[in-house]
């Protein structure tokens, strides 16, 4: 069963994803990783947010960047949001995830930070007696 839910909007947001992963590897936090647009497939990601035995969300996406507050619109648990760099340099996906609506909370990290992401996961899960 995966602890952490790993989700990007696109394949190309794989080399931040990857940095995800490593991290919570090496803490031995069994995670699970999909590639699923806010956009283009929102049944879809409303299926695998509300089916998921997650305990912590790591939402990664660039431009936009609906996806984490998508996520954080299906789930109480903790969503945590990486913007990823572009044609904005990721500004564009910066301000998107910090810029949630009152209700609908996600953390955020750097651009292209997924190291930190994966860190705050394990701090989360810690916190909650698990990792």
């Amino acid at each position: 069963m995966a602890d952490v839910a790993v989700i990007c909007g696109s394949a190309s947001d794989g080399p931040v994803a990857e940095k995800v992963a490593a991290v919570l590897r090496e803490h031995g936090v069994p995670y699970d990783c999909q590639v699923i647009s806010a956009h283009r497939e929102p049944d879809r990601l409303d299926a695998y947010v509300r089916s998921s035995p997650a305990r912590v969300f790591i939402a990664i996406a660039g431009l936009s960047a609906a996806l984490p507050g998508a996520v954080a619109s299906r789930t109480d648990r903790p969503v945590i949001g990486v913007p990823v760099s572009g044609t904005l340099m990721g500004l564009d996906a910066l301000l998107s995830i910090v810029q949630m609506p009152r209700g609908v909370p996600v953390a955020c990290v750097g651009i292209d930070a997924g190291e930190n992401a994966g860190l705050l996961a394990v701090r989360m899960l810690a916190a909650g007696g698990r990792a």
